[in-house]
């Protein structure tokens, strides 16, 4: 079987690619042949396909550049060529999108269909249903008003980076795609990777209901087998991107009143000056930024940390964080929103706590504090046999390619 595979980047810029890439090097390594269809960028890894990658608002230069970004916003003509010149000289069995929205476009949509290539999509954000794609607006609340229909709340509550431009942008963007590149007639089948994201995406667009499903949590490249000892230097750890959704300033607050416990903080992100200057005008000398880092580096801080803490406030689908704190037995403490509940599971795997209280986060944590030697490696057991039952790659192979049988002649 030969596999497209497209996404926005071809390199690690968030858990999309992180899972887009793995199932890439997973299909190789049985046997499948894979195919990647990108955007240019500067950061992008060599690749033999880059011939075939059209231009990206980073990397398109001329004098019209900004009137081609916007026109390419909706529709992405390059793209379109692009991508059945691929089709012509590759002839992939199947499509298997992660990122497309706003940067590859649904252009490309109809040429799929052309050459009767099936569309699966994994649905790693709420793009489909929400233009801001995170379900908060302006203000930073969880916000479902849009309903999947009146996408000018999106202007009227700037939903998108504080700008009311960028926000109309990705209404008109949401208006225009319904209209003419619908998600529902277009794409043939859904990898959801929470039954959270699946039942949110189906309330707000009802016609994904009819359409060839599965749900299948992100996978761990390997974990490990011998549960964690508790460590000598007790220490939690925050991992991710500094930004408001996060909800990182909530977890600053919790360890505020917790002096005694040690957080580690790893990332970068438009919140960082903020959240640097809130430890520094608190005297939190618990709390320490590492800046981002990558590899056996953060495989290492991941490994050795006592609990990894997932503070988010927006509907997260299924966080790369916690499958990788899962894969080296590490607990994780969750909050309870979005599809972070059906994988922090309570006092098997880690704890809950309410999404944004930073009273219910510090209880938590307190309570984290108090274990046992033995009580932390029963927890930590806990993580690594919920990886080993639903976040293996061999699981997740069989899964897939057992789905993408389902689309071919």
């Amino acid at each position: 079987m030969k596999i497209l595979l497209i996404d926005v980047y071809n390199f690690n810029k968030g858990g999309a690619e992180t899972v887009c890439f793995n199932t890439g090097r997973m299909l190789e390594e049985h046997g499948h042949d894979v195919v990647y269809f990108t955007l240019k960028w500067s950061d992008n890894k060599p690749s033999p396909f880059s011939k075939y990658f059209p231009e990206s608002k980073e990397t398109r230069s001329g004098p019209f550049r900004q009137v081609k970004n916007m026109v390419n916003y909706f529709y992405h003509f390059e793209a379109a060529r692009k991508m059945e010149q691929l089709i012509l000289d590759e002839r992939p069995d199947i499509a298997h999108i992660h990122l497309m929205w706003g940067q590859i476009t649904p252009s490309i949509f109809p040429v799929l269909q052309k050459y009767g290539i099936p569309i699966l999509f994994t649905v790693h954000d709420y793009r489909i249903i929400c233009p801001a794609y995170t379900f908060r607006d302006g203000s930073g609340r969880i916000c479902e008003d849009c309903q999947g229909k009146y996408f000018y709340k999106c202007f009227t509550h700037t939903c998108c980076k504080g700008s009311k431009l960028m926000s109309a942008v990705m209404a008109a963007e949401q208006y225009f795609r319904n209209a003419f590149f619908n998600p529902a007639k277009y794409i043939d089948g859904y990898v959801y990777v929470s039954n959270f994201a699946k039942s949110i995406q189906e309330k707000y667009m009802p016609a994904l209901k009819s359409k060839p499903n599965i749900t299948l949590y992100n996978f761990s490249t390997s974990i490990s087998d011998t549960p964690k000892t508790m460590p000598g230097d007790k220490y939690y750890l925050y991992f991710g991107r500094l930004s408001y959704e996060k909800g990182v300033k909530t977890l600053l607050e919790a360890f505020k009143i917790l002096p005694q416990c040690k957080l580690k903080v790893v990332g970068t992100g438009p919140k960082e000056t903020e959240l640097k200057a809130f430890a520094d005008k608190e005297k939190m000398q618990n709390v320490e930024f590492l800046g981002y880092k990558q590899g056996k580096e953060l495989t290492e801080l991941v490994s050795s940390a006592y609990f990894v803490i997932v503070p988010s406030e927006w509907y997260e689908n299924n966080p790369m964080t916690i499958i990788e704190a899962y894969s080296v037995g590490t607990p994780v403490v969750g909050a309870r929103i979005g599809g972070i509940p059906e994988i922090v599971v309570e006092n098997e795997t880690g704890y809950q706590f309410e999404s944004g209280n930073s009273k219910s986060l510090s209880d938590t944590i307190a309570k984290a504090d108090t274990l046992s030697k033995t009580e932390y490696e029963t927890l930590s057991s806990g993580t690594l046999r919920f990886a080993h039952n639903n976040l293996s790659s061999e699981s997740y192979f069989l899964r897939l390619t057992a789905f993408y049988k389902q689309f071919l002649n």
